[in-house]
């Protein structure tokens, strides 16, 4: 059912919950707590959407499905607990930690590492290759799941018309346009003081000059 190998080596991973046509259901963190015994996480509107899903494709003999409640403190530096979602940072399950980062500051670092938000950059109608997810969440060589065949066509043969970039933006709300010269080339997704995410489509080069909202903004060059 999973986009992601189950049987791969590392225990703690990404995958994503499709639909037949490769749309998100929702975006999954794996953990194998034993050989038989994975928990997925996800965000917690998505909880009983994941459930209902599994539920409904599971051998009754083979797979129990249960649902559990945990809070997620993410940490900038050496903990014992997973690894996060964020680039070098441990995310722990259950912590009784005080936060030392407002909602802005943290909301800056997902913005500036390109990661995704459900609700922001990931719904039902996103492509996960026009989040990047296909580099993490996705495995090329795995048995079937639902919504194989059009992610694996958008990889061999064609490619996604739209991604992410940040922006350097002085000013800038959640769906402002993002023009190139005179046409509409994408939307802002995410913002902060300063920064933005936004959508765009592949075609604009990088590090290019855009308008948001009658403003100019600075499109960051794409990771390679």
């Amino acid at each position: 059912m999973l986009s992601n190998d189950v049987d791969q080596d590392a225990d703690v991973f990404a995958a994503l919950l499709l639909t037949a046509k490769g749309r998100i259901v929702a975006p999954l963190r794996v953990w194998r707590r034993s050989a038989d015994d994975f928990l997925l996480l996800t965000e917690p509107e998505l909880g009983d959407v994941v459930r209902s899903t599994l539920v409904r494709a599971r051998f009754a003999a083979k797979c129990q499905i249960d649902s559990e409640e945990h809070t997620s403190t993410i940490v900038f530096g050496v903990a014992e607990g997973l690894p996060g979602e964020l680039p070098g940072t441990i995310e722990l399950l259950d912590g009784d930690l005080d936060a030392t980062l407002d909602d802005e500051e943290l909301e800056r670092a997902r913005i500036e590492t390109l990661v995704p938000a459900w609700g922001k950059e990931l719904d039902d109608s996103i492509l996960p290759a026009e989040a990047g997810l296909d580099r993490t969440h996705i495995s090329f060589t795995k048995g079937c799941y639902p919504g194989q065949e059009p992610i694996a066509r958008l990889h061999y043969r064609g490619h996604a018309n739209r991604q992410l970039r940040v922006l350097e933006v002085d000013a800038a709300r959640q769906g402002d346009e993002v023009r190139f010269g005179e046409k509409v080339v994408g939307r802002v997704t995410s913002v902060v003081d300063g920064l933005a995410l936004a959508y765009v489509r592949t075609e604009v080069p990088d590090a290019a000059e855009v308008d948001v909202a009658g403003q100019t903004a600075r499109s960051r060059p794409r990771a390679s």
